[in-house]
């Protein structure tokens, strides 16, 4: 069984992979730096966001998630 990760942290992953999806990879740490940049919430939001893209890019699902997501 994997983690479950609410709906606000999918929902503003999608909002913020829509907008910069070219600035992400597969590093945790590169990917919270951008979220530093772009981003101002809490560190904990930062850090699962940061986390769940990295997730998406280190299985190369960021375009399929994006294209899933977009009717809704």
């Amino acid at each position: 069984m994997g983690r479950i990760r609410g709906k606000m942290i999918r929902q503003s992953t999608l909002e913020i992979l829509r907008k910069y999806k070219t600035l992400f990879g597969e590093d945790y740490t590169a990917n919270k730096a951008v979220l530093s940049k772009s981003v101002t919430t809490s560190k904990t939001v930062k850090n699962k966001i940061a986390g769940y893209i990295t997730k998406l890019a280190r299985e190369k699902k960021i375009e399929e998630y994006i294209i899933e997501h977009a009717t809704k």
